[in-house]
């Protein structure tokens, strides 16, 4: 199915542009023709038909300039989730979404596209094809999902058919592709510091990794649905590979591919878990001494040693979601844009 957005203006924005996911977007809305208003602190590329607005997201004035003419968002924008700043995802995921709000209802802007995440639904256990109605997380692990589950509800509130502003919020999960600069980078970066030789649990947990392609596919797809008729008003919805696989054999897949070994040891979730909530605590307690940066935070310990995967079915009926690139495809491609990565280099 082609991802053609059915829209009277050829004109969009998209905030967050100069990030890896948007980047990846921006770079598709341009093969598609549109023109692109990128919003962001940075620019850090140029392309035809892009135009890039540097500013402060919590500044309507700047927003506003970035959203002349533009009947079109997506948002994008967000700290990297391993960052620890619990005010910086404050001011980017809460604040700044309220003003991305409000300066899209002030400009005229008809639909917003949010880049929510399935960890909004994740509490550090089990989910098997979770679907989209499960409940928001009561005790979020970390600051990022719990800002991601306030900026979710404040942009799907915000929907109002009556005043023509249609929201959605599009769920991805473990996105990957080339210029990652956290999933890959991180683990390259700790396997060369020999801290990947071993698997948390039994190794049996499967997870969703998501191409950054089919994370595109689905926010364009959204953009397209989105009609006052349609039933993503004010909805969220999960994309996917729709390839559940086992978290080690992931990991194990992309390292043996840039030439390291894979992790071979296993250590026992609980006893790591519980390490790492210790860890955690710690740095709390010391960081106005200190300031410590764990490689296993809670959250990521679950993220390794639980089942955590998601049903697309909800966007394979609303707007024909199917992901555009097989996960063993997705794989090659990323282990391939990572030459510098590789062993010896």
């Amino acid at each position: 199915m082609a991802t053609r957005i059915r829209s009277s203006s050829k004109r969009c924005a998209v905030v967050g542009g100069s990030g890896f996911l948007g980047r990846h977007l921006v770079e598709k809305l341009v093969e598609k023709g549109y023109s692109v208003s990128v919003f962001d602190i940075r620019q850090s590329y140029e392309l035809p038909g892009v135009t890039f607005h540097q500013g402060d997201l919590c500044n309507k004035q700047d927003l506003l300039v970035a959203l002349r003419d533009v009947s079109l968002v997506f948002h994008c924008a967000s700290p990297a989730p391993s960052s620890d700043d619990q005010a910086l995802f404050q001011r980017v995921n809460v604040e700044g979404t309220r003003t991305v709000i409000q300066a899209c209802q002030e400009a005229g802007v008809q639909k917003l596209v949010l880049t929510s995440s399935a960890s909004v639904v994740f509490e550090g256990t089990d989910i098997k094809n979770g679907e989209e109605d499960l409940p928001y997380a009561k005790k979020p692990i970390d600051y990022y999902t719990q800002t991601k589950i306030q900026q979710e509800k404040l942009v799907l509130q915000a929907c109002n058919k009556e005043k023509g502003f249609l929201t959605v919020a599009i769920r991805p999960h473990g996105i990957f592709g080339p210029r990652d600069p956290q999933l890959v980078p991180i683990l390259v970066d700790t396997a060369r510091r020999g801290k990947m030789k071993f698997i948390i649990g039994d190794g049996s947990n499967l997870v969703d990794f998501t191409f950054v392609e089919n994370v595109v596919h689905g926010h364009v797809l959204a953009a397209e649905y989105l009609k006052p008729d349609s039933p993503l008003c004010g909805k969220a919805y999960h994309i996917t590979n729709d390839e559940p696989i086992r978290f080690w054999d992931f990991m194990s897949r992309v390292l043996v591919g840039l030439g390291y070994d894979a992790p071979r040891y296993h250590l026992p979730y609980s006893l790591v878990y519980g390490l790492a909530l210790l860890l955690w605590l710690l740095t709390l307690l010391l960081r106005p001494l200190i300031t410590i940066k764990p490689t296993f935070t809670p959250m990521r310990v679950a993220l390794a040693g639980t089942h955590h995967y998601y049903s697309c079915a909800r966007a394979k009926h609303d707007m024909g979601y199917k992901p555009l690139v097989s996960l063993h495809e997705a794989i090659a491609q990323t282990v391939a844009s990572y030459p510098d990565l590789r062993r010896g280099a």
